[in-house]
This record gives C-alpha cells, sequence and structure tokens, in this order.
C-alpha cells in the first residue's frame, strides 16, 4: 500500500471550477464571439490611464515591487478615509481570507460562513486548517443571521458574512447586520466579504466599511476585480484593526502585490466617475432584465449585485442550451449564475432564455 503523500481532508475538497470559456495555449479565447456572462467580469475594458500604467511599468518588470505596497495602501486608505496601518493588499481577496485565517485561528478552530455561498470558503477553511462550519441559507438564497449567531462556539474564531452574497446576488440589511454584529462576542472576528458592494442600490443595504469599519472585531474584505475592471490583475484589499493587519502582513508571501497589479490600481483610483458611470449602466441592466427573468423563472431574487441567481431544475442542460447559444454562463447544482453585461449580452441571453421552454421549470431553490 502506498503511502499517502498529501493531506488526507483534500481527498473530499472539490476543485476549483475551471473557467467555461475554453482558451487556446496563449490564453486567447477560442469562442471570442460568445457573451461572457459566467465569471462576473465588467464587459467594459480597462479604466482610463489603466493600460498606460501597465505598460510603462513593464519596463522595470526585471525589478521586484514594493514589498510593503506603501503606495497603494496608501491610496486605498486615503480613498476610503481611513489609515494605512488597517490596509493588506495582496492577490486577491481569497488570499487575504486564506491568510486571515492563518494569522488569528488555531489548527482546528471553527470557520463559520453561509452556504450556499463562495465555493472558495471551504478550500481556504483546509488551506488554512480550520474547520469549516456552513450554514445553510434561508430557502436556499438568504444568508441566515440568526442560525449563524447560533451556531458560534466558544472553538469559533472567525464568522463571515458575504454581502452581497455571491452566487445568489442576495444582500443583508443595516438592521440585519448591525444586530449580527452587536450579538458577536469580541474574541470572534466578523468578516465582511464586500466583493459586489458597488453594485448595492438599496437604500437598506449598508457600507460595511463605513458603518462598522471602526470596530475592532470586524474585516471588511474588497476588490478591484470587479468595479474596478482589474480582475486579470488580481488585486484584494482588506481593512482591519491595526494589530490584526500587522500580523497578517508577517505571514504575506514576498512580492503579493505585483508592479502591474499596484499602477493599475493607483490609475484605476483615479477614475471614480468613470467607475460609478460604469456601475450604474451595470445596474441600470439589472433593473431592465429582472422582470423578464423573474417572469421566466419566478424564484429569481432580487440581485444587488452584477449577476442573477437563477434556480432552474436542470441548471447543467439549461447552460448547455445558453452555450449553444452564443452565452457563457456558470451552473452550479442549484441554480445558473449570470453575469450582466453589456446590453447586446443580456439581449442575447434574453432571446436564448426565451427558447428554453422545460428547462426552466422550478428548481430545488423555489
Amino acid at each position: 500500500m502506498k503511502a499517502q503523500l498529501t493531506r488526507p481532508e483534500l481527498d473530499s475538497l472539490p476543485s476549483y471550477l475551471p473557467s467555461p470559456i475554453p482558451l487556446d495555449g496563449s490564453g486567447v479565447p477560442q469562442a471570442p464571439d460568445a457573451a461572457r456572462l459566467a465569471l462576473n467580469e465588467l464587459p467594459f475594458g480597462p479604466l482610463p490611464g489603466v493600460l498606460d500604467a501597465v505598460i510603462r511599468a513593464a519596463a522595470a518588470s526585471n525589478r521586484y515591487p514594493d514589498m510593503a505596497a506603501v503606495a497603494v495602501r496608501s491610496a486605498l486608505a486615503d480613498h476610503h478615509g481611513i489609515t494605512p496601518d488597517r490596509v493588506v493588499t495582496g492577490f486577491g481577496s481569497v488570499y487575504l481570507l486564506e491568510l486571515l485565517l492563518k494569522a488569528v485561528c488555531e489548527p482546528g478552530q471553527e470557520f463559520i460562513f453561509p452556504w450556499r455561498s463562495y465555493e472558495a470558503y471551504p478550500v481556504v477553511a483546509v488551506g488554512g486548517s480550520v474547520r469549516p462550519v456552513r450554514i445553510p441559507c434561508s430557502g436556499g438564497v438568504d444568508q441566515d443571521l440568526d442560525a449563524m449567531a447560533a451556531a458560534i462556539t466558544r472553538d469559533t474564531r472567525v464568522v463571515l458574512i458575504c454581502n452581497p452574497n455571491n452566487p445568489t446576488s442576495t444582500a443583508v440589511t443595516r438592521a440585519e447586520l448591525t444586530g449580527f454584529i452587536d450579538s458577536v462576542p469580541d474574541s470572534v472576528l466578523v468578516v465582511l466579504d464586500e466583493a459586489y458592494a458597488e453594485f448595492v442600490t438599496d437604500p437598506d443595504v449598508p457600507d460595511g466599511l463605513v458603518e462598522f469599519g471602526d470596530r475592532r472585531n470586524v474585516v471588511i474584505l474588497r476588490t478591484m476585480s470587479k468595479a474596478w475592471g482589474l480582475a486579470g490583475l488580481r488585486l484584494g484589499w482588506l481593512a482591519a484593526a491595526p494589530e490584526v493587519a500587522e500580523a497578517m502582513r508577517k505571514l504575506l508571501a514576498p512580492f503579493a502585490t505585483s508592479t502591474f497589479a499596484e499602477v493599475a490600481a493607483l490609475a484605476a483610483l483615479e477614475q471614480e466617475k468613470e467607475v460609478r458611470r460604469r456601475v450604474e449602466y451595470i445596474t441600470a441592466e439589472r433593473a431592465r432584465m429582472f422582470p423578464v427573468l423573474k417572469k421566466a423563472v419566478p424564484g429569481t431574487p432580487v440581485s444587488q449585485a452584477n449577476f442573477f441567481w437563477l434556480p432552474v431544475r436542470d441548471s447543467a442542460a439549461f447552460a448547455a442550451h445558453c452555450k449553444a447559444g452564443g452565452v457563457l454562463v456558470r451552473d452550479f447544482p442549484e441554480a445558473v449564475r449570470v453575469t450582466v453585461g453589456a446590453a447586446a449580452e443580456n439581449d442575447r441571453f434574453l432571446e436564448v432564455t426565451a427558447t428554453a421552454g422545460e428547462l426552466l421549470a422550478a428548481g430545488a431553490g423555489q
């Protein structure tokens, strides 16, 4: 019998699903005309100034970046009205979440999060050697904060709320979140994953950084990949109490923020007006699409993100139907997630949906 060379708990951990967009050996999409509505990307090109900044930085690509990422940490802090000692940056907010778990948890302590939610949460739990505790979403779509609070034990170290929740698109209100955070012991860190915060239009859904960021046991996760259009350059960041941020920086992978990501983020932060314009375009398209999708799939929840959650009976078959019609969507066992793209892409998806027939019958989430 061969000795096992890897951790046994990885055997039952599903691999992260690769992109549904086929690429050639150079990374170029093989279906360039397909509507890419699977990965929650923005359909627009880089923000003004970003491409020029990256090209200029390429001239020094033989040099290492600033390991402390001082410039971008300072810029993010200034942009959001906090101090740089509270900011940590790295190659994506998922990486930072795993780093946070390693910084604050002893092996075997608990990490509570909603389910279904972002599929990387169980992965980072195992990577951080903590015990994942999944709390089912109410009705399959809404995070159950009462159940999450009730699940906290003496072994719980971190509890996470994804607001808006990926992939179900729903959001937690100010009153709900305030009551939850007030109920959590000071020894437990509350992580608010706000990767899609810029797309929120409901005034009852809070900006966690503004309303809870000064609490010592609250950590805010953000990203430049979504509304800021830097998905291919990978820059995540978080705001935490200075002592938490300092502990995390001790564990950072060397040069976790690349030169290209840093200069791109600095250029993007100069374009807040354009970011707002692009976000307003997406939210207007979201509002246009919702009544059509709600009629086709009555269980579709109101979205506060840049995507929809469609609980259909056979999600894989519906995704295949969409792909045959030139639209790439993301299927989960319970539903299909569809990114809000450019108007022409959205129209194509609505046309494909109109021909889906019985594939749109009620799924398990309804």
